[in-house]
């Protein structure tokens, strides 16, 4: 987060009082600043300059235009994982040609947006989805570039709703039968094998787990050589976790310097789907303290933005840290940080110590990644606004939802 600072008691955004965002554009607000997502893209891809390589960015993390457009100048790939996601990597200028697409669920009609928009690789996560591409490429007179993505049963030790790599997932096709499966592949004639790909999980906080699944993939790839399936690009995934409390992450130089070891001279060059790394600490959720309610139990701060605002807490129970937009003041009480949903699980922090009264400001931090990208209108709650700070400039990249769009769309029975 250091691209969001106290500056004589008040927090900025780069060089901006966040108090002035939340006067300008309301709240429940994002807020993200472009040098920190600049600097967590070039950090991770230089990591891996002595290899030939692509990033390629997690759009489910965070899919802002706005956002997509500082990678796509950046020069990123994009990891894309439903059609709905290439229209926008294509809005924001991203190139198709740095494009993979991902996910279990792929339509025939999002294989043929992704086919007509010429990206660089499929990752087909199943036999069936292998005979559907299949078919729809060769409808359209095109060839389809493939990898499978192998699960390899490797513990992420992560929590277990964003593991991925494991046999009881939903995702990628089993160990045991990729080899079977490329085989079938080598024999379709509208694909073409390019690579492996491998995801295990998300919010990594160890080496190990990557290194170990790296290994599997290997032994696979050479299995793959030897019945003569060459094998051009390994795609690697992403998952390397950020610090949200207390947590430890590796370095990025560390975890690139234990991959690239455990590469050693194979020329396949790399790919890599890094998402709430590179957004996940460049983005905080302002917030306005409603009212304070006291307990003989708890202390509830009642503020404005809501779980459909930030799902994470209620979802994983994730923690994020309060910060207030003056510092200084001393708490003596600790609150629970809840929104106005009418659900129990409506919370954002819990036994948190504030001092403040109705009316002051908060900063979610660490709400760059899976906040506005899982947000929802639950309780006809339009959805928060967005901007991006650019040095000591502020750009709206999403405007606030009005309840007047969320009706647009629906209809009363005819008399």
């Amino acid at each position: 987060m250091s691209h969001f600072q106290y500056r004589d008691g008040v927090l900025h955004a780069e060089g901006v009082p966040l108090a002035r965002i939340a006067e300008q554009y309301g709240t429940p607000c994002y807020v993200y600043s472009r040098a920190a997502l600049t600097t967590a893209w070039r950090s991770f891809d230089a990591a891996f300059v002595a290899r030939d390589h692509l990033v390629c960015y997690a759009v489910k993390a965070n899919p802002n235009i706005g956002v997509l457009d500082v990678f796509a100048r950046l020069g990123s790939g994009f990891d894309i994982v439903s059609g709905g996601e290439l229209a926008r990597v294509l809005a924001a200028g991203g190139d198709p040609r740095k494009v993979v697409f991902s996910g279990v669920g792929k339509t025939a009609a999002e294989m043929r947006a992704a086919l007509e928009a010429g990206i660089l690789c499929f990752n087909v996560e199943s036999a069936g989805e292998l005979e559907l591409l299949d078919r729809v490429a060769g409808e359209m007179g095109r060839i389809a570039p493939v990898s499978l993505r192998v699960n390899p049963d490797v513990d992420a030790k992560t929590h277990p709703y964003i593991a991925t790599g494991l046999k009881e997932n939903k995702f990628g096709v089993a160990y045991d039968d990729a080899l079977a499966v490329y085989r079938r592949a080598r024999e379709l004639r509208n694909l073409r094998i390019e690579g492996v790909d491998c995801h295990i999980g998300s919010q990594l906080t160890e080496i190990t787990p990557f290194v170990a699944a790296l290994e599997r993939v290997l032994a696979l790839v050479d299995a793959l050589e030897r019945d003569g399936i060459a094998i051009h690009h390994l795609d690697l995934g992403g998952g390397l976790g950020i610090r949200y409390r207390d947590e430890t992450p590796p370095a990025i130089a560390d975890y690139a310097a234990a991959l690239i070891a455990a590469l050693g001279k194979r020329p396949q060059k790399l790919l890599f789907e890094p998402g709430r790394l590179l957004t996940g600490n460049a983005g905080v959720l302002l917030s306005e303290i409603l009212y304070l309610k006291h307990g003989d139990e708890r202390n509830f701060a009642i503020v404005d933005a809501a779980m459909n605002d930030l799902m994470r807490p209620s979802l994983y129970d994730a923690w994020h840290e309060i910060l207030p937009l003056r510092s200084g003041g001393t708490a003596s009480r600790e609150y629970d940080i809840v929104g106005p949903v009418c659900e129990s699980g409506d919370f954002l922090a819990r036994g948190r110590p504030l001092a403040a009264k109705a009316g002051d400001l908060i900063a979610i931090a660490s709400a760059g990644a899976y906040g506005m990208s899982m947000a929802s209108n639950y309780n006809t709650r339009p959805r928060a606004a967005e901007v991006m700070v650019d040095g000591d400039r502020v750009h709206p990249i999403r405007d606030r939802e009005s309840v007047a769009q969320l009706l647009a769309n629906e209809r009363r029975l005819p008399d």
